[in-house]
C-alpha cells in the first residue's frame, strides 16, 4: 500500500514539474515575444490586418441652373492580371482561351490590335508578373463589365488573378463649356485647383471615413469603422444653352479676327446670376481654349466703357446736364502738356457737341474736357463720386481671384498728375476687372440697384438643401432716378445713333457703350495693342440680361469696340432672345387648321402622357407596360398607337427610333450596340427578322 502511494506521489511530482516547466517556458516565450520579437510579430500581423485605411467619399456634382449635370465624378479602372494566382489550373485556362481573350480585348479596346493583346499577355505569363497591366489606358465602367465576362477574367480573384483598381475621375458632360469657371481637380491628390471646384471644395469634397482590412482564409475583407460622407452637390447659375450661345459667338469672332483673348459674360439683371462666362485665349497653334478666368481675375483698362461712370458722377453732382455744350475743336486738344485726340481727328473732329453726344459718339475730348473743367480743383470729389456709384467696389465673389479695382485718388498717397484726371475719365490710368464693369452696367439696367454677381444658388444633398445663397444687394441706389434716366437714354442713343450701332438688334432695343483702349503689352510693354469692348443690356425697354464682351489685340480688321465686341454682343443677344421667345399656338393657327403633331416611334406610355398633356385624342388597344415600344399612325384628328412586336431570338426593327430607345430595346435582347451619327436610326447592320444570339454586336447608323 505504501509503495503504491509513493509511486502515485512520484507521478504527481513529475506532472507538477512538467506543468511548471511548461509554464516557465510560456512565460519566457511571452517575455521574448513582447520584448525581443515585438517588431517581427507586428509586421506579421500587419500582413493580415491593416488598420486606418482611408475610405474616400464620392465628390459632389455641379449642376446648371436648370439641373443639368456639368461636372461629376465617374469611376475609371486600371486593369491588372496576377499570373501567379490560380497556379497551373488558371494557366491552362489562359492558354486554351488566349485567342478568345485577345479578340475580346481588341473588341472592347479597338485602339490596340488583337495581336498586341496576344503578345502582351504571353509576355506577362512568361515573366509570371503579379500586377501586370492588361491595357495601358483606363477603362470605363461599361468596358470593365465587358472585360469581366471574358474567360479567366470572370473567375474568382484568387483563381483568375483579375484585379481592377477604381479611380474616380472628374468628368464634364458638356466638354469645354464654362470649363475654367467650373474648375479642375487633381485626380491623384483629390484636391481642387481652380474655379468653383476650388471655391466650394469643402462642400464638394465630403468627409473621408476609416476602414480596416484583414485576411480571412486567403481572402481580404474590408470592414468599415467610420463611414465616409459623400460630398454635397452645388447648383450654379450657369445656363447650358446661354453658355453655348455665348461661347460660340465669341469663338467665331476671335477666329475671324485672330485675336489673342476674348471675354464674354452674360448676367441676369434682377438677380446678378451669371448665366454664361467665357474666357478664350489663343495658343501657339492658333486654337482657343480657357486657361484663366480673365473676366473675374484680370485688371484691365476699361477704355470708353468708363465714360458712362464719369458722366454719371458729373450729372449727379450737378456739374453738367445732357445738353451741356463742349467745343471739341478739330479732334485734337492739349491737356496739361499732353495731346488728347478723338478717333475722328483726321476728319476734323466733332466741333461743338452736347454731353449726350459726347457719350453717343464716344468723344475723348468731350468727356475729358467736361470732367477736367468740373473737378480740376478738387479731383478727390470725382474719385469719391466713383466710389459712391459702386464701380470701385471689391466684389468678393463666390469664385476666388477677384481683385479690387485700381482707381487712384489724390488721398490714396499715389502719384496723381495733372493728366491723371482727364485720362482717368475716359478709362485710362485705371484697371478694373470686366465683371466689375458689367456689375455697374447691370445696376443701370436694374433701376439703379447694384447686386453682386452670383455663381452658385444653393448647396444640397439629394432633396435636402444644406445652404442657400440669396441675392446680395451692394447698393440700393447708385444714383438718383433723374440721373439714371438720363444715363439710360444716352446708352440707348449710343446703339441707335452712335458708335454702338453694330450691337443693335432688329427685334428689340439695346442699350450700352463701346470701349476701345490702347494698351502696352509684351516684355517691358514695348508692344502696342488694343482692348475693344462693349457693355450693355437688353431689351432696353425692360432689361432682362446684361452682357460685356472684351477682345484683346485683334490682328485683323479695324480695332473698334462697336465693330468687334458690339457685333458679338448683338449675336449673343439675338440668340438668347430667340431662345426665350414664346408664341401662343392659337395665334399661329386658323379655324380650319388641324393641330395634330407628328408622333415618332417610341415608348407607348411616354407618348400617351405627352398627347394627354396636349389634349390630343389617341387610340391604343394594347397592354402598355412602362417600357413598351410602339408605332404611331395619324388618322384625321386622331392618333392610333400600335405595339412594336419583339419576338425572342429575332432581330427587332428599330428604324425611326432614337438612340436611347433603340439601345434599350436591343440590349434587352442581349445585343451589344455600336452607334454612329446623330438623330434617328436610319440603318441597322442586322436586318429585322434575322436570327440573333446573345452577345452579338449590331451597328446602328443615325441620321435626320
Amino acid at each position: 500500500m505504501t509503495d503504491r502511494k509513493n509511486r502515485a506521489m512520484t507521478y504527481y511530482l513529475f506532472i507538477m514539474i512538467a506543468f511548471a516547466i511548461i509554464g516557465v517556458t510560456v512565460i519566457i516565450r511571452i517575455f521574448v515575444i513582447v520584448f525581443y520579437e515585438r517588431d517581427y510579430w507586428k509586421a506579421v500581423a500587419n500582413r493580415f490586418v491593416k488598420e486606418n485605411i482611408v475610405a474616400t467619399p464620392v465628390r459632389g456634382n455641379i449642376f446648371s441652373d436648370e439641373g443639368k449635370l456639368m461636372a461629376s465624378s465617374l469611376p475609371e479602372y486600371a486593369l491588372y492580371l496576377d499570373f501567379q494566382a490560380g497556379g497551373k489550373k488558371k494557366d491552362s485556362i489562359l492558354v486554351a482561351n488566349l485567342t478568345t481573350i485577345s479578340k475580346g480585348l481588341h473588341k472592347i479596346f479597338p485602339d490596340k490590335s488583337e495581336q498586341y493583346f496576344r503578345n502582351h499577355l504571353q509576355q506577362g505569363r512568361k515573366k509570371r508578373k503579379r500586377y501586370y497591366r492588361i491595357y495601358p489606358g483606363k477603362a470605363t465602367y461599361l468596358d470593365y463589365k465587358k472585360v469581366r465576362e471574358l474567360p479567366v477574367f470572370n473567375l474568382n480573384k484568387n483563381i483568375g488573378g483579375f484585379i481592377a483598381v477604381a479611380d474616380n475621375k472628374r468628368k464634364k458632360p458638356f466638354g469645354s463649356l464654362a470649363a475654367r469657371t467650373l474648375g479642375d481637380v487633381y485626380a491623384s491628390k483629390d484636391s481642387a485647383r481652380s474655379g468653383l471646384e476650388y471655391s466650394f471644395d469643402k462642400q464638394l469634397r465630403g468627409i473621408p471615413g476609416v476602414k480596416h482590412r484583414k485576411k480571412v482564409k486567403n481572402f481580404y475583407l474590408e470592414e468599415c469603422d467610420i463611414p465616409a460622407v459623400d460630398g454635397y452637390n452645388i447648383q450654379t447659375t450657369l445656363n447650358v444653352d446661354i453658355q453655348d450661345i455665348t461661347e460660340k459667338a465669341l469663338r467665331t469672332k476671335l477666329e475671324e479676327i485672330e485675336a489673342e483673348l476674348g471675354i464674354a459674360v452674360v448676367m441676369d439683371v434682377k438677380t446678378g446670376d451669371v448665366k454664361a462666362i467665357s474666357n478664350l485665349s489663343r495658343n501657339a497653334n492658333g486654337q482657343y481654349s480657357e486657361w484663366q478666368n480673365n473676366a473675374v481675375s484680370s485688371l484691365m483698362e476699361p477704355g470708353s466703357t468708363f465714360k458712362t461712370a464719369s458722366l454719371m458722377v458729373a450729372l449727379e453732382d450737378g456739374k453738367i446736364t445732357p445738353e451741356t455744350l463742349i467745343n471739341t475743336g478739330n479732334g485734337i486738344m492739349p491737356m496739361h502738356g499732353e495731346q488728347m485726340k478723338d478717333h475722328n481727328w483726321r476728319r476734323g473732329g466733332y466741333q461743338v457737341i452736347t454731353a449726350q453726344e459726347a457719350l453717343m459718339y464716344s468723344s475723348n475730348i468731350g468727356v475729358a474736357h467736361m470732367i477736367d473743367s468740373s473737378y480740376m480743383h478738387n479731383p478727390q470729389q470725382f474719385v469719391d463720386g466713383l466710389k459712391r456709384i459702386g464701380i470701385t467696389e471689391q466684389l468678393d465673389l463666390q469664385i476666388t481671384g477677384s481683385p479690387k479695382p485700381n482707381i487712384r485718388g489724390p488721398k490714396d498717397g499715389k502719384y496723381f498728375a495733372g493728366t491723371t484726371l482727364p485720362w482717368m475719365s475716359i478709362g485710362y490710368e485705371t484697371q478694373i476687372p470686366p465683371i466689375n464693369v458689367l456689375t455697374f452696367y447691370n445696376a443701370i439696367a436694374n433701376n439703379g440697384k447694384m447686386v453682386k454677381p452670383r455663381f452658385v444658388t444653393r448647396v444640397f444633398n439629394n432633396d435636402e438643401v444644406v445652404e442657400t445663397f440669396p441675392v446680395e444687394v451692394i447698393r440700393e441706389e447708385i444714383c438718383s432716378q433723374k440721373t439714371l434716366e438720363q444715363i439710360r437714354t444716352m446708352l440707348r442713343l449710343v446703339v441707335e445713333k452712335g458708335t454702338g450701332k453694330p450691337a443693335g438688334c432688329k427685334q428689340f432695343a439695346v442699350a450700352g457703350k463701346t470701349g476701345t483702349a490702347q494698351i502696352n503689352y509684351g516684355v517691358s510693354g514695348q508692344r502696342m495693342g488694343h482692348l475693344v469692348s462693349f457693355c450693355g443690356y437688353f431689351p432696353a425697354d425692360n432689361p432682362k440680361y446684361s452682357c460685356i464682351v472684351s477682345v484683346k489685340n485683334p490682328h485683323k480688321g479695324y480695332p473698334s469696340g462697336g465693330l468687334i465686341s458690339g457685333a458679338v454682343f448683338s449675336r449673343i443677344a439675338e440668340r438668347i432672345y430667340a431662345r426665350e421667345l414664346r408664341l401662343d399656338i392659337e395665334e399661329a393657327s386658323d379655324s380650319t387648321s388641324v393641330m395634330v403633331p407628328d408622333v415618332l416611334s417610341g415608348y407607348i406610355d411616354e407618348t400617351l402622357l405627352v398627347l394627354d398633356e396636349l389634349d390630343i385624342d389617341a387610340d391604343y388597344s394594347g397592354s402598355s407596360s412602362s417600357r413598351s415600344l410602339g408605332y404611331a399612325t395619324i388618322k384625321g384628328n386622331n392618333i392610333e398607337l400600335t405595339d412594336r412586336k419583339v419576338i425572342k431570338g429575332l432581330m427587332p426593327n428599330v428604324h425611326g427610333l432614337g438612340a436611347r430607345d433603340a439601345v434599350y430595346l436591343l440590349e434587352q435582347c442581349g445585343l451589344y450596340v455600336r452607334i454612329s451619327g446623330v438623330g434617328k436610326v436610319k440603318r441597322q447592320s442586322i436586318p429585322s427578322g434575322n436570327r440573333i444570339r446573345k452577345g452579338q454586336t449590331v451597328h446602328l447608323t443615325l441620321g435626320h
